[in-house]
Order: C-alpha cells, then structure tokens, then sequence
C-alpha cells in the first residue's frame, strides 16, 4: 500500500462544541448534566460502566443529576450496572429522553426517579434476543440474533395451523436453530425481568407495580421494537413528563454534534480490505468527555465467506481542559 492509502479518514472530537451546549442545559435545568450517547454503530457494554466511573470520579456526588440518554440498546446486564454506579452518586436522577432510548437503554431509563421525553422520543421493549456462539448465520455468514418472543410465536403458529398428527414444531425448528440457542435464550428472558426488578426497586418500593412494569417491558409487546412513547409509558406505570421545548430543542443540538463524532470514517484500500475509525459510544459531563473509538484495519476472507478485523487499535479516549488548554490521552479500561 502507498502512502496515500494509509492517510486513513477520521471523524471529528467536537469536545468545545458539545461542552458549550451541556453548559446551557445545566442552566436551564438547573442541575448538572451527564451524557449517555451511542452511534447505531454501538451499544450499552460492560466497559462503559468503566468509563462512566471516570466521568463520576471527576464530577463528584450530587444531590440530583440529570442523564441525556440515546441509544439503540445492548447488554442488560451493563445497564444494571450503570444504574447501580450512579446511584451511588445521587439521590436523585431524571432520565431525558429526546430521541431513541431503547432496549437495554430503557433499562437504563426505568433506573431513573422520572422520565422527560420528548416528542420524537420513545422506549421500547427489552424482550429477549441474543446472538449466540452457535445461532444461525445470514448471507455474510454472521451469527444473527434470535429472540424468543419469535420462536414463541413460531410455535404457536404452528400449533394453530396444523393437526394433532403432525410431528412436534421444535423437530424442525432444530434444523434452524440449536436447541442450546433456545435453551440459552429461555434463561437469559428469566434474567431480563429480573434485571427490570432490581433497577425498579432502586425507587420504587412497592413490590406489585415493579413486577407489573417488569412484566409488561418484557412479556406484552408483539416486537422488541415496539415505539413505547410518552403515552404508553404512562399507561404501564412509569413516572413521565414532556421534556421541555428548550431543554429538548438543546438537546438535539447536542445529538448533532455526537452524530458528526459517531459518522463512519472508512477509508477503502480495494474491494478485500478497508479500514474503519469510528466513535462509538460517548460519556460526557462537566468538563470532561470519554468516548471509544473503533480503530481497525479489515480484510475479507474469500473462503470463509466473512470479514477478519487486523490492526486494531481501537481505544477509550478521555478529554478534558487543563489551564484553558483542552487535552486528550488514552484511557486504559480492560
């Protein structure tokens, strides 16, 4: 490769940019401000609980904060323990919510003493899906994700359309889907409500209205996507409000400036090989602002049918202003 092929493409750190925005809605709030932000690229993970602590280190305990949160979902169990740290640095956290907050993000949200959403913002359910180590691959020959609210309604359908003489639905189903896929997926619903309850219970005492809502966000929605707005979060129970116009309208100025960040920076060598430097997932808060960054060479195998990542030097990244003078280094999270 020339030396024009390694001039790599990088998105932009719109640090100044953002922080001048937080500033004006911890005004308008009046209440300091934290970030939870993911591109569609990324996802609630266990190291982010990690890069959060950072954060939280520097801010301090407050006695209420406020937490913007927009993201397509990912690890539930991670949302727990997002919301357990901070906890233990507020008594009081309203989530706010402009645009999408979904899946293990709405677990996130539910941790929260109330919800400010906005009118393009919605929850939805955490029913459970999961891409396992052996479920059933797509054209790319990529494991794809199986929920089993689809395999219920498979079965039932099933029952519905055929004869007590036919043969049992999971006979074929296993020619799809292993049957320790569908084993693993029946236990990891079990762990979701019960995931839902101990993030509940952090504000919520009676034990009926968090299993009610537990169940609901789990058991009652025909998709895992299914837009849960304010209306309907208000039905199941959940502590809502409408954001307000100022603080919203803010807040997806904000949401610019991430996506500007979370862009997909990929720069293509030839049809076999291309390197991608994305932001991923961003934490901010006063003066400080963690991200990760997704920093890998990738080469396709011909014979295998699938992509080989090389080269990767993806990181967390951590930002702040030192004397005036903002500064970025590397943040070591294993």
């Amino acid at each position: 490769m020339g030396d024009e092929v390694k001039r790599v493409k990088k998105p932009p750190v719109l640090f100044e940019g953002t922080q001048e925005i937080l500033c004006k809605v911890e005004k308008v709030l009046d209440s300091p401000l934290l970030v939870y932000w993911n591109s569609t690229r990324g996802s609630v993970c266990d190291n982010d609980v990690s890069a959060l602590y950072e954060v939280m280190q520097r801010i301090g305990g407050k006695e209420r904060f406020a937490l913007f949160i927009k993201s397509n979902g990912g690890s539930g169990q991670a949302a727990l323990r997002i919301v357990n740290l901070l906890r233990r640095y507020t008594k009081r956290l309203t989530a706010l919510i402009p645009l999408e907050c979904a899946s293990a993000a709405t677990m996130i949200a539910i941790g929260a003493d109330d919800i400010s959403m906005g009118p393009l913002a919605h929850l939805t359910a955490v029913d459970t899906s999961i891409t396992h180590s052996l479920s059933p691959v797509d054209k790319d020959n990529r494991r794809v994700s199986v929920s089993l609210d689809e395999l219920n309604r498979t079965v039932k359908l099933w029952k519905e359309e055929t004869t007590k003489t036919d043969k049992n639905p999971y006979e074929a189903l296993f020619q799809y889907v292993h049957p320790l896929v569908i084993g693993a997926i029946d236990r990891s619903e079990s762990l979701s409500i019960r995931i839902c309850e101990e993030i509940l219970s952090y504000h919520i005492e009676e034990t009926e209205t968090i299993r009610q809502i537990s169940n609901q966000l789990n058991s009652n929605y025909p998709s895992h996507d299914y837009p849960i707005t304010l209306r309907e979060a208000r039905r199941i129970g959940l502590e809502t409000n409408a954001l307000d116009p100022q603080t919203n309208s803010l807040l997806l100025e904000m949401n610019k400036l991430y996506s500007e960040m979370g862009q997909d920076a990929i720069t293509d060598y030839d049809e076999h090989n291309y390197h991608t430097n994305t932001i991923l997932n961003i934490i901010e808060g006063n003066n400080i602002q963690v991200f990760y960054q997704n920093d890998v060479d990738w080469h396709y195998l011909k014979e295998e049918r699938r992509w080989r990542s090389t080269n990767d030097d993806s990181t967390w990244q951590i930002i702040g202003k030192v004397k005036g003078k903002v500064v970025k280094s590397r943040l070591h999270i294993n």
